[in-house]
């Protein structure tokens, strides 16, 4: 439904630009800006319909990533391509993100509570268990391969 008023949206302001054009304001100071305000107006509905056209359609780069799930949560397997950690401010948990790669080019970025630069070795392969505890994930399990 989102799809179709999003380009819906976006076809209404480009009637707008031809209805000034029709009728000669396109050279007018009024009419440049009215068609550039349109303009803007319809690509951002166009590009909102475009990412939920995408978001539609399962990818084969964005399935398989996270591998599978058992009790304690998400397994994601694969090695480890860089790890950076941000310390936060007094009362926030400090952060890690960690990126791995699972053997082709796709990568998958994660961002963990802690610091985990001991725990996961940059190009070493690994297979972590994970859960989300109060939005952050929480590394629960290594598995070094």
């Amino acid at each position: 439904m989102l799809l179709i008023v999003s380009f819906l949206l976006a076809l209404i302001p480009l009637l707008g630009i031809a209805w000034i054009v029709i009728n000669g304001l396109i050279f007018t100071v009024d009419g440049l800006f009215m068609g550039l305000i349109l303009i803007t107006i319809s690509g951002i509905c166009g590009t909102v319909g475009l990412f939920e056209l995408r978001k539609g359609k399962p990818s084969s780069s964005s399935t398989g990533r996270v591998r599978g799930s058992v009790a304690d949560g998400l397994v994601q397997r694969g090695k480890v391509q860089s790890v950076e950690f941000f310390e936060a401010s007094v009362g926030q948990p400090n952060k890690s993100i960690v990126t791995f790669s699972d053997g082709s080019k796709s990568l998958v970025t994660m961002v963990f509570e802690g610091d985990l630069r001991n725990a996961l070795p940059i190009g070493q392969k690994v297979e972590v268990t994970v859960r989300k505890e109060t939005g952050y994930n929480i590394l629960v399990n290594v598995s070094y391969a």
